[in-house]
């Protein structure tokens, strides 16, 4: 009590001084400093009013609330707060001076930010006051709502993260106090305001504040939430605040903090998520996969529908919304990796690595490897591989990044598996195998191998990891390494070592150099720089790079370049000294790139000794994992010591213990280890002489073809005794009999290496075998089949002898003789034709023709060294192979001889037995023909080139070289065929089937390459076969003078084909006058010189144009073969010469394929109206049936048909029996079969088609042809916006799209469709229909496939492309086919593909299934403007799907 009475007389002391006048500052605030002491001592009390009224009433009187000094003023709010906590809850003051104490206590409130202050304790005090008494309340009853909103944001303004917790707390009260009484617009922008942490203003308190507000005042604050953000989803164009351009982040925070909130207005984002505006569909995928990705929160489950709805935009139509997705799928889907939702979310990311935009995919391909690479655990590796099909991408950027990903992520997952953080996983292995792919990938510089050798060196694995760890890693992913996978890491080991040879005779040579400056050292040194300078991307950079490299004084330099080629360095010590010298060069060094790259070449970081014994003592151990993996371990080891056979040294004694240890099927491929590395390493012979020796006596034939190389390369000078005695006793054992197979390819192996000791006993050998095997029959044999084998043992015996026999021809050094070659080539001879030695051996159809194979095989093997020793009637009976009458025969015969011609190990006149084969009546065995033939042409035509732009020879001879002096071999074979009719025959049928093979190679010839340069190609290939033609017309058969006369018809025949061909347009102004033929198959006629060129020779049945127009009925189909060639649209002009009128007359024809039928003969009415033709093709990745305009017929044409119709029962007679068999059809056979097709059958109705009696056919082919698509389209730019349907028999249904522009130049069309893709095309020769407007995403139904009107059977469409065979592929060399325009979907098997495929497809999730598997291929070619006068040769064009909304 004496307390409160003291504080009483001091408040009326202060009061009655405040009353006075005139205090000054200091005196002021002494008074007011007393009596806000004072009054902190009295207790809350309303009878104290009396008590109080002088101080509050003095201080009001005098306006001290406006006080102009701060320090004034906050002693005035600090008695007025004492004073109102004292008075509460009604303190009598009147609503004015309420309102300025209020704003006396904000404004107080302002400066709670300068904590450093004095007085901020004092303040603190005033908050906590006005928060304990509750007396904001009060600024709402006198209607203060903007000093209210005023106190938020000082309040938010103010709020530091370093206050005390007492005035955060006190702000909040307050605040809470305030939003429980009344919750208004404008408090909830202020409080909204301040949980967008990323603005400017708002500061982690302000943010942390807001927060606090929203959790204390939820059920208040609900409704007005819920009605701002309802509004601002469904009426954006008409908000009341400006928050609302940023509602989704208020969302966002919401939901984080108060996510009770929201239940009414999450759902209401589905809307948004439809809306046909894409940036608000971007701003509400990216809100919901932020909400999504909260961890710990399950609102993907809880809001299930809006998930699914969110999962669509992953395929939405706009690019941009696609991309956002893809930005939230890694936060979704690691909120919750278990959860049902991460699955769709997967799925989600593998549907999108199809996509049609290059960034989408990229981001898939990130997204992937970023999960891949940081939670290994959490995602199936699985996607990874699907990530990595992206290195067969269609665009190389993304094909880069996905490598640089890929490389990362298998980095990481090594050091992960060294670490133990991870098991080792069959798919992450396959990463390597998958970026090896890309050394076929012609269309950047960065895949090539020489870039992709720096890349297994430099970033597979990580700088750290241990040599032995990184052989564990080369031995399980090379288990999944195929044929392309091998081809590609031995091409770029055999490059590294090129450059490594190469380096050190450089080095070499650098020594010598400095003895003195000679011309000779000097341009060996320039020959190194050259060879070199192949093992780089860029090889004419690289070679100046030599050239500055070898002009530096720096001998340091080249020292440590010395240093790295040694292959018994370690690793850690190579990369040691390579590390030294690039930083003694220095960075900013103009070498210094040059340097690194050589250094990393130099090194044998990738594979050196270290490795190779490190993988030998892998296969030694015992543990299960290596068991598992000791074939790739020895297939690895094979590989890289057959391109670097040194590497082996230093390991001798393990690989002995593995030799001597494995067994089967290990040993045949160290056998053939050792064989191909034991001249370079140190192997006592006693101690695996004997082992050798038993392999090759008692092994297998494979052991024994490795074994007896291994001998000869482990002996020497010393060792030839042990040598001579094993051929001793392989002699003694095939006489005896004894395990013959192995014992005739030990001896073939040896008569190879060592011919003078073979010769020794090569009577005897021979001998023996034509008495004891050759001249054996079945009978006198076990007449069984042999386990695993279509032929009996004794056929297999012979054929092993046949080897043994022409290996013997055949040695790697020294010679034979050619009398004894002259007896070798009779067996075979009389093999071929009997298929037997000898006339009384008994023996089966099936063994007979495995001799015949056999035979023929070896022929062409003794074509490489013999060629010239091949007769005429020998090579006569070998190409005949190609149409033997079983299937066996001709389909390895035709294989064999393109194994060769690809590997440049036959003569070119072999290649002629496509052309003969092709003839024959299976479908795929056709196809299989004409693709060999063309990819011959092809790539000896530009071998051709090449060797003529560096030569300096006259064309005669450089013509040798061209695929056309095939030509010459052909006609010789034809015109010796026993089935050639005779010259006074009346039938052209016989001359249709003997000259049918001609046809086809001239047309293969003519029409073969790439489409922008056949026009050029088309001339040259004409020029040299009219000149070859014209000089088989001057010479005569120098084999049997009778058979001149068939050469002369055949060269006539050939003319025909060639102009018919070619057209009057491609036909060339001039003819070569120098023509070499060779001299064992012609000769120089001697009326040569009365004689022209031009005198005909053409009995009378094929004197006039049907006789053209049969064989083009039977054969127009033989190129239309799927794949890159099949694609190429092409239009040819049919100029046949009528040799009654002297007129020539033109037709328009596609030679385009109809899949499981023949093509329809063009046929003519019986008032000469020509007929059209209808074939289906497939150009692009939509093909058109395209309809060809009807051509001008003459009466004499018409005739020409009523004549091939009468000849169709001679055809059935020409072919004797013996060349038929139960499931084959002979040439005859199939050409009488579309002989009678296209005239025997039907009636030709008014539109000029030949109508079958099948009314399916019938039906089927008028819907077709009375179309829309037989229409003229003259319509010009009234398309133009339209909605046309296309017909696609690729796709096999209309394909929906929109006409964009019209060119009236030639009168093309753009036609975007439905899915993306863009074509240019002519809708006078597309099928088409004009439709209403219709969903892009809606595909038309199917309609029938195109359907062969001359058979009873339907045709079949075959949407998969087939693999064009590629010539020549050299990754060292980068030769092979390229075309950057070709989309494909490579093939393991295809060894040459080169760009990875990008499949296209809609983004319609229920057609993109069905796409990606019918859209394998897509071809893009230029668009070239065509006359005006032909419509019909308008180029389609494939263009970048455009982005549309």
């Amino acid at each position: 009590m004496a307390t409160t009475a003291s504080a009483e007389r001091t408040v009326s002391e202060v009061g009655k001084r405040l009353s006075q006048t005139r205090l000054n500052k200091d005196a002021l605030v002494k008074l007011l400093k007393q009596a806000a002491d004072a009054l902190s001592e009295f207790l809350q009390s309303p009878s104290l009013q009396s008590a109080l009224e002088p101080i509050y009433d003095s201080i009001v009187r005098h306006n001290y609330l406006r006080h102009k000094d701060k320090d004034v003023k906050l002693l005035v709010a600090v008695c007025f707060s004492e004073i109102i906590r004292i008075l509460a809850p009604d303190p009598p003051f009147s609503d004015a001076l309420l309102k300025d104490i209020f704003k006396l206590f904000i404004g107080t409130f302002g400066e709670l930010a300068d904590t450093a202050s004095p007085y901020f304790t004092r303040r603190v005090k005033i908050l906590e006051t006005v928060a304990r008494v509750r007396c904001c309340v009060l600024m709402l009853d006198i209607g203060c709502n903007d000093l209210v909103l005023d106190m938020f944001n000082v309040f938010f303004s103010v709020i530091r993260d370093e206050h005390p917790q007492i005035l955060f707390q006190g702000i909040l009260s307050i605040m809470t106090l305030i939003l429980e009484e009344e919750v208004t617009q404008p408090l909830l922008d202020v409080i909204l305001q301040n949980l967008l942490k990323d603005e400017k203003n708002v500061s982690p308190a302000s943010y942390r504040l807001a927060v606090s507000v929203i959790q204390n005042c939820m059920e208040k604050l609900e409704p007005f939430v819920r009605r701002f953000l309802t509004s601002s989803i469904i009426d954006r164009g008409a908000r009341g605040s400006e928050l609302g351009e940023v509602y989704h982040e208020i969302i966002f925070e919401i939901f984080q903090c108060a996510p009770q909130m929201l239940l009414a207005v999450i759902p209401n984002l589905t809307q948004e998520l439809l809306i046909d505006q894409v940036d608000v569909r971007m701003k509400a995928v990216q809100l919901l996969g932020r909400l999504f990705s909260l961890p710990g929160c399950q609102a993907a489950h809880e809001y299930h529908q809006l998930f699914v709805e969110f999962l669509k935009r992953f395929s939405d139509k706009s690019v941009e919304v696609r991309l956002s997705a893809l930005e939230c799928a890694k936060g979704c889907y690691m909120a919750n990796p278990s959860g049902v939702e991460a699955l769709d979310i997967l799925g989600a990311l593998e549907a999108r690595l199809l996509d049609f935009d290059e960034k989408v995919r990229v981001q898939v391909v990130n997204i992937i490897c970023d999960l891949a690479q940081c939670h290994p655990r959490c995602i199936p590796s699985e996607l990874v591989l699907r990530a990595a099909e992206r290195l067969r991408d269609k665009k190389v950027s993304v094909r880069k990044n996905t490598m640089q990903r890929l490389l990362e992520l298998y980095t990481s997952y090594c050091n992960r598996c060294f670490e133990g953080e991870i098991t080792p996983d069959d798919n992450f292995e396959q990463i390597p195998s998958r970026i090896l792919r890309l050394c076929y990938d012609k269309d950047s510089k960065d895949f090539k191998p020489q870039n992709v050798e720096l890349v297994l060196a430099e970033n597979l694995f990580p700088a750290s990891l241990p040599v032995a760890e990184r052989v564990r890693h080369w031995i399980s992913f090379f288990s999944f390494f195929n044929s392309p996978h091998i081809k590609a890491l031995e091409s770029i080991l055999s490059q590294k070592w090129r450059l490594q040879m190469g380096m050190q005779e450089y080095l070499a040579l650098r020594q010598k150099g400095k003895d003195g400056n000679s011309d000779a050292v000097h341009k060996e040194v320039l020959a190194c720089f050259r060879k070199m300078s192949t093992s780089f991307a860029d090889p004419v950079k690289a070679q100046e790079n030599f050239q500055n490299l070898h002009q530096m004084k720096d001998n340091s330099i080249f020292k440590t370049l010395l240093s790295l080629l040694d292959e018994q360095k370690d690793v850690e010590a190579a990369q040691t000294i390579r590390d030294d010298l690039l930083k003694r060069i220095g960075s900013r060094h103009p070498q210094y790139e040059f340097l690194r790259i050589l250094s990393a070449k130099c090194s044998n970081t990738l594979f050196n000794a270290e490795h190779v014994n490190l993988i030998i003592l892998y296969c030694l151990s015992n543990n299960a994992q290596a068991k598992a993996l000791v074939a790739s371990a020895i297939d690895l080891l094979w590989t890289v010591v057959n391109i670097c056979p040194s590497i082996l040294k230093g390991s001798e004694e393990g690989f002995v213990k593995l030799l001597m240890e494995k067994l089967c099927p290990f040993e045949d491929k160290l056998l053939q280890t050792l064989a191909r590395a034991g001249s370079h390493i140190s192997i006592a012979f006693p101690s695996i002489f004997p082992f050798l020796e038993q392999q090759c006596l008692e092994g297998t034939r494979s052991r024994a073809k490795h074994s007896l190389p291994a001998i000869v390369a482990l002996t020497d000078a010393s060792c030839e005794p042990a040598l001579s005695d094993l051929f001793r006793k392989l002699v003694d054992s095939l006489f005896a009999g004894r395990n013959v197979p192995t014992v005739l390819q030990s001896l073939s192996t040896l008569a190879q290496h060592r011919v003078s000791m073979y010769e020794t006993c090569d009577e005897e050998i021979t001998q023996h075998i034509i008495q004891k095997i050759f001249r054996v029959s079945n009978s006198d044999w076990h007449d069984h089949l042999d386990e695993g084998s279509s032929c009996t043992y004794n056929c297999k015996l012979k054929v092993y002898a046949l080897k043994a026999l022409v290996k013997s021809f055949l040695p790697l050094e020294g010679t034979r003789s050619r009398q004894k070659l002259g007896r070798l080539f009779g067996i075979l001879l009389k093999l071929m034709l009997v298929g037997e030695i000898s006339d009384g051996i008994n023996s089966s159809e099936n063994d007979k023709a495995h001799l015949r194979l056999a035979a023929a095989v070896s022929v062409l093997r003794l074509a490489r060294k013999w060629d010239a020793q091949v007769s005429p009637q020998l090579f006569h009976v070998v190409i005949q192979r190609a149409r033997d009458h079983s299937d066996l025969v001709r389909h390895c015969f035709v294989d064999k001889i393109n194994k060769f011609l690809r590997s440049r190990s036959l003569p070119r006149k072999y290649a002629c037995a496509f052309a003969v084969a092709a003839c024959v009546c299976h479908d795929n065995f056709q196809e299989d023909c004409v693709r060999y033939l063309t990819g011959f042409i092809e790539d000896y035509r530009q071998e051709a080139r090449n060797r003529q732009a560096s030569s300096h020879n006259s064309d005669g001879v450089t013509m040798t070289y061209y695929p056309e002096y095939v030509l010459p071999y052909l006609i010789h074979v034809l015109a010796h065929d026993p089935l050639f009719p005779d010259m006074d025959c009346q039938d052209s049928a016989g001359f249709v089937t003997v000259c049918s093979p001609l046809f086809i190679l001239l047309k293969a010839l003519i029409i073969s390459g790439p489409t922008d340069d056949i026009k050029r190609e088309s001339s040259e290939s004409i020029s040299f076969t009219l000149g070859i033609l014209r000089a088989i017309k001057m010479s005569e058969d120098a084999v049997d003078e009778k058979k001149s006369n068939n050469l002369h018809v055949l060269a006539d025949v050939g003319l025909i084909f060639t102009k018919s061909l070619g057209g009057s347009n491609q036909l060339p102004s001039q003819v070569l006058g120098k023509v070499l033929l060779p001299s064992s198959f012609y000769r120089v006629r001697p009326d040569a010189k009365s004689r022209r060129a031009d005198d005909n020779c053409l009995p009378d049945c094929i004197a006039n144009g049907s006789f053209l127009e049969k064989v083009q009925s039977v054969w127009s189909h033989i190129f239309q073969l799927s794949g890159k060639r099949g694609k190429r649209l092409q239009e040819e002009v049919l100029h046949v010469e009528d040799k009654s009128s002297g007129k020539l007359v033109t037709e328009k024809h596609s030679s385009h394929k109809i899949s499981g039928g023949d093509n329809m003969a063009d046929l003519s009415d019986g008032n000469g109206k020509a007929s059209s033709k209808t074939f289906r093709s497939e150009g692009s990745s939509r093909c058109k049936a395209k309809s060809v305009l009807p051509s001008k017929t003459t009466s004499s044409q018409m005739s020409s048909h009523e004549n091939s119709t009468s000849s169709d029962g001679a055809l059935r007679d020409i072919v004797p029996g013996s060349r038929k068999e139960k499931n084959t059809s002979s040439a005859a056979d199939m050409i009488s079969k579309r002989l009678r097709s296209s005239s025997g059958k039907g009636t030709v109705g008014s539109n000029g088609i030949c109508h079958n009696d099948n009314k399916r056919s019938h039906d089927v082919g008028a819907k077709l042809l009375n179309n829309s698509h037989m229409k003229q389209c003259n319509v010009g730019e009234a398309l133009i916006g339209q909605r046309i349907k296309i017909w696609s028999p690729f796709d096999n249904c209309f394909c929906p799209g929109t006409v964009c522009e019209y060119n009236p130049d030639n009168c093309s069309y753009m036609i975007e469709y439905d899915n993306g893709d863009i074509e240019r095309l002519c809708l006078t020769n597309e099928r088409w229909e004009a439709v209403s407007m219709e969903p892009a995403s809606e595909k038309e139904p199917e309609e029938p496939h195109l359907e062969n009107l001359q058979d009873k059977g339907r045709a079949e469409a075959d949407p998969s492309p087939s693999h064009d065979i590629w010539w020549g592929s050299s990754l060292s060399n980068d030769t092979g086919p390229q075309d950057s325009d070709v989309i494909e979907d490579k093939s393991a098997e295809d060894l040459s593909s080169s760009v990875p495929s990008d499949v296209e497809g809609d983004l319609d999730s229920r057609t993109l299934s069905s796409f990606i598997g019918k859209r394998k291929a897509v071809k893009k070619t230029q668009l070239k403007p065509s006359d005006d006068s032909d419509q019909a040769n308008v180029k389609r064009t494939r263009l970048e799907p455009a982005n549309r909304h």
